[in-house]
């Protein structure tokens, strides 16, 4: 009676372990196709967030390495039109000069030549006109030679050609004929506005005619920063782009800028084309041959952005899990572009107002 007694609670034991270890396995979830359900009693519920898909204003942007440049018709570098002695200087590094403005004075034969040829055709004209003044006059009264009159025609309009090159190789120097002196020094002149950032001048230096410039003259109140955007990068921006110019000079503050022009041409060596950009430079930080970090901001576009944490990869496919039902989610293949660490466009693969699951996804890895 006893042993039946034993076996009994044995049995009894033995059940309620059963039911112990069948409670222990259940599952948190079950698997149908590419669709999860959850079971809603697992703790899972607990770590899973979701989220609506909606859009947001988006501004894709592209970052590029750049360099300072003066604009090159703010530019002049000032070279002496020929060989000769720097007999004077007018300027001093810094100074602000007006167009036309004197930079030095320089004495040389060669101008001395174009001054004496120029003394010498306008008298050689005088000559010319006097005489077919008179050959008009002798016609006039009958007593002249026709043949006489029209040589004094055409000597008088050689002449006067020869006279007006004359003057013309003097304006290339920038002197007015009316002011010259025969045996003066000429005076080289400014042909921009602006301020002499270099003066390489010497009194006595004796300068070849393919020296090298003696003094350079800029006008740095706007600058080009020209960035090298990436092939790849190049349809991303627009003359409308909106530009960030960063200066490890200035600190942090960036300078806001617009799109001047984008080149035409690709640098085959680098993969790249230069973007210029007009900068504003009335304090004068920014300096040419500065290199800086260029930012094109594109125009605000809407644009489905999820939260990275929501987006799975597995092999070469990117999914998320999108909510069909009470604690059903499917798995399904989405296009992303990356934007940040912390939001991803979505350019294919969901559509507005679906939910997702945002945060805890990774806890659904193993469910193939």
């Amino acid at each position: 009676m006893k042993l039946l007694s034993y076996m009994a609670l044995a049995i009894i034991l033995l059940s309620s372990c059963g039911h112990h270890k069948e409670h222990k396995e259940i599952k948190d979830y079950t698997i149908n196709g590419k669709t999860i359900i959850i079971n809603s009693k697992s703790k899972l519920l607990d770590k899973i967030k979701t989220a609506t898909v909606k859009t947001h204003r988006y501004s894709e942007e592209v970052t590029a390495s750049g360099s300072v440049k003066a604009i090159p018709n703010k530019y002049a570098e000032i070279a002496a039109p020929f060989a000769g002695r720097i007999v004077k200087s007018f300027i001093r590094l810094g100074q602000h000069v007006k167009k036309n403005e004197p930079i030095f004075e320089i004495n040389s034969p060669e101008f001395f030549e174009a001054g004496k040829l120029y003394y010498q055709a306008k008298q050689e004209l005088e000559l010319a006109h006097k005489n077919l003044k008179r050959q008009e006059d002798l016609s006039n009264n009958g007593v002249g030679i026709q043949k006489e009159l029209e040589e004094a025609i055409v000597n008088h309009s050689n002449k006067e050609r020869d006279f007006e090159n004359a003057k013309l190789s003097l304006k290339v120097f920038q002197v007015n004929p009316k002011n010259l002196v025969l045996g003066q020094s000429l005076i080289v002149r400014s042909p921009i506005e602006g301020e002499i950032i270099s003066n390489n001048l010497v009194i006595g230096q004796y300068i070849k005619d393919d020296e090298t410039p003696v003094a350079s003259v800029a006008e740095l109140s706007k600058v080009w920063v020209v960035g090298q955007v990436k092939e790849k990068d190049i349809s991303k921006i627009s003359k409308e782009s909106t530009v960030q110019i960063c200066l490890s000079s200035i600190g942090e503050q960036c300078i806001n800028a617009k799109v001047y022009h984008i080149s035409d041409i690709l640098d085959i060596d680098t993969r790249a084309v230069e973007v210029f950009v007009e900068c504003d430079n009335s304090d004068r930080l920014i300096k040419p041959g500065m290199y800086a970090t260029v930012t094109f901001i594109h125009t605000p576009q809407e644009k489905i952005l999820i939260q990275s944490s929501a987006i799975l990869q597995l092999e070469n496919n990117k999914y998320v899990f999108v909510k069909t039902g009470e604690n059903s989610y499917e798995r399904r293949s989405v296009k992303t572009k990356t934007t940040n660490s912390k939001m991803t466009i979505i350019e294919a693969g969901l559509n507005i107002g679906e939910e997702i699951i945002s945060t805890g996804s990774y806890y659904l890895m193993e469910a193939k």
